[in-house]
């Protein structure tokens, strides 16, 4: 494997989940699906985050390779973003808190992340698409990978919604973002300008 990439997870303990997903007598259709056998993560944390993780998924899907893209949960390390997960799966993210001290969330994460990086090549690349600027994934993944651990360039300064809206324009325009390592690099910056308004789609 040369190039995987990295999201960081959607909350399942917001209103979106709690209310269309995990309510009792949710009637949507996702989740019938997730009460009646389960349905892919990626889809799940797309439809409880919105723009910011369906930013992720997207890009991650239009420029990884196959098999190249893991979803970090709160209990269950890292994850395919095709693993299916059932309402039960969500009730257990929600519950677990995403702190390096929280034994709960670290050693799943900390245990995936080794395998992974032993399937990843040499000179191969984990790509984190999330929170740069604090340690509560960083730390994790930077014991994992070391300096194979990249973040996009772009995302210093942005906010969730402009970074997920980057990211679906990346993908849509075919070109990606520029990869650095995360260590010596700094993850704080100054505000880049707002993300202009997109032509409308023909």
């Amino acid at each position: 494997m040369n190039r995987v990439f990295l999201l960081s997870p959607a909350s399942c303990s917001g209103k979106r989940a709690k209310q269309q997903l995990l309510r009792a007598g949710a009637s949507g259709a996702l989740a019938s699906r997730l009460r009646d056998g389960g349905a892919p993560i990626g889809e799940v944390f797309s439809f409880v985050s919105a723009l910011y993780f369906r930013g992720k998924l997207t890009y991650a899907q239009a420029f990884a390779a196959t098999e190249g893209v893991r979803v970090i949960t709160t209990s269950r390390g890292l994850l395919p973003d095709t693993a299916i997960v059932t309402d039960a799966c969500l009730r257990e993210f929600a519950a677990v808190r995403i702190d390096s001290d929280n034994a709960r969330y670290r050693e799943p994460l900390e245990r995936t992340c080794h395998e992974l990086a032993a399937m990843l090549d040499a000179d191969g690349m984990a790509v984190l698409l999330g929170s740069i600027a604090t340690d509560k994934y960083t730390a994790v993944l930077q014991d994992a990978f070391g300096s194979r651990l990249r973040f996009p360039a772009e995302f210093v300064g942005r906010g969730d919604m402009s970074r997920g809206g980057l990211m679906l324009r990346s993908a849509a325009a075919g070109v990606e973002l520029t990869y650095v390592p995360l260590e010596g690099t700094a993850r704080r910056g100054p505000r880049p300008p707002r993300l202009g308004a997109r032509a409308a789609a023909r």
